[in-house]
């Protein structure tokens, strides 16, 4: 597991970063980082094997060519604009679940950390339902410990996927659209989806893991061709972009932060009418799948809750379908 603390490998790569026009000698390098020269070259070998692009010259020394579109921790938090979330970064490249791992960091000091997994084999939506986390696409889970009643947690990931569709609309420059109760849809395919885990101590919410799945650049052919004959599956999309994930990485933690900050304020309001204005269940005909059977009629709005109000009906659970 990587991390975004500072270590001898980070320090390297960062002088590399502000110094890419130019070669820098291996004894430069060790004179300015204070450690051996061979130190310096296990570093610059450990920089290639993550993804940069090193040149490297016995007369002239190394030069930082090219990046990497990998989420390393330290690439989400550099010049992230964030008070908390996202600050504290972690990355792994592959994971059964990122919210398994971040569950293993929910201590009390660990509020607004992200971890972040090249890959998962054991990726999960709501009700356990299979998530395809194939290697490309952004597969994240955030750290919370909010202060906000329990009664509004459940208006999470709602909140959570308006976030994720504003980052999207800022940085990608589409409109996805909502479906209720936690997905993010492009031509009424899912490309995103939310997970949030709670626990629950005396009616208090101990923490909060927000799980965040994205098929960017992935290939959503094999997607629907896996999870086709999957009850509630409605299709996958990718978002197809020459962005570089972190950029939207970066945009979807800092609104995330702006909705968690809303909640805490108890302005519930502005989360569910910025929700409903991109969905086009509110006001249309709707069908809902639920444990107690099916519901249909017009689809007026989400409470404060969460709850999807269906002729009157208040739906907090279930799939449309």
């Amino acid at each position: 597991m990587y991390s975004s603390e500072e270590s001898g490998l980070l320090r390297v790569l960062r002088f590399l970063q502000s110094h890419d026009t130019e070669y820098l000698s291996g004894q430069d390098l060790s004179d300015v980082m204070r450690m051996s020269r061979v130190a310096v070259w296990k570093h610059i070998k450990k920089i290639q094997e993550l993804g940069y692009a090193v040149e490297s010259s016995q007369k002239l020394g190394y030069r930082l060519a090219g990046g990497t579109d990998r989420l390393y921790p330290w690439e989400v938090t550099a010049g992230l604009q964030t008070r908390f979330v996202g600050q504290r970064a972690y990355y792994v490249d592959i994971a059964e679940s990122t919210q398994d791992e971040a569950r293993k960091l929910a201590a009390p000091d660990s509020d607004g950390a992200v971890i972040i997994a090249a890959e998962q084999t054991g990726g999960r939506g709501r009700s356990g339902k299979r998530w395809i986390s194939a290697r490309g696409g952004v597969w994240l889970s955030v750290v919370l410990h909010p202060e906000f009643d329990v009664s509004v947690m459940t208006l999470f990931p709602a909140a959570a996927s308006l976030a994720l569709s504003v980052a999207m609309e800022r940085t990608l420059g589409i409109h996805p659209e909502l479906r209720w109760p936690n997905d993010v849809t492009v031509n009424g395919k899912k490309v995103a989806g939310i997970l949030v885990d709670a626990s629950l101590e005396s009616n208090r919410i101990e923490s909060m893991i927000v799980g965040t799945g994205i098929n960017y650049n992935v290939d959503a052919g094999m997607i629907e061709k896996e999870l086709g004959e999957t009850p509630g599956f409605y299709g996958a999309a990718s978002l197809d972009s020459d962005t570089r994930p972190v950029v939207l990485v970066q945009a979807f933690l800092s609104e995330l932060e702006r909705v968690y900050d809303k909640l805490h304020n108890d302005n519930t309001d502005h989360i569910t009418s910025e929700w409903s204005k991109r969905s086009p269940a509110i006001g249309g005909r709707v069908r809902v799948n639920t444990r107690g059977g099916v519901v249909s009629g017009v689809a007026s709005r989400i409470d404060r809750d969460g709850a999807l109000v269906v002729d009157g009906t208040r739906v907090t659970a279930g799939d449309l379908i």
